[in-house]
């Protein structure tokens, strides 16, 4: 909590400045969706990759220590979970618009830029 106190002021600042970029609410909603679905989601994905990763090189180089082997397995799990539970709830949404036919509010697909 205190580290995201230090930012609190900032957003404060840029506030102004993202609600007058924007004519009403609705183009407001479209560019919080298009920054979560262009650079957050993404970023979450790489994010976890790198999780798992990190938790395989922690393997490799535990040696014979179990205990290190073990908190390096745990990483790599949570990478896997991580990767699993968000690319199961973006197909989750496609099921349910495709199911419902909403094909004017698909989400695009994730894209690294």
């Amino acid at each position: 909590m205190k580290k995201l106190k230090k930012y609190i002021p900032a957003i404060l600042f840029f506030t102004p400045f993202l609600v007058l970029a924007v004519s009403n609410i609705q183009d407001l909603i479209t560019l919080v969706l298009d920054i979560l679905s262009l650079y957050v989601v993404p970023l979450l994905i790489a994010v976890a990759v790198v999780i798992f990763l990190a938790g395989v090189v922690k393997y490799i180089t535990a040696g014979g220590d179990e205990e290190k082997r073990k908190e390096a397995r745990n990483t790599m799990i949570y990478g896997i979970v991580g990767l699993f539970v968000m690319v199961a709830v973006w197909g989750l949404v496609w099921l349910l618009l495709n199911t419902f036919s909403l094909e004017e509010a698909q989400p695009p697909y994730p894209t690294i830029l």
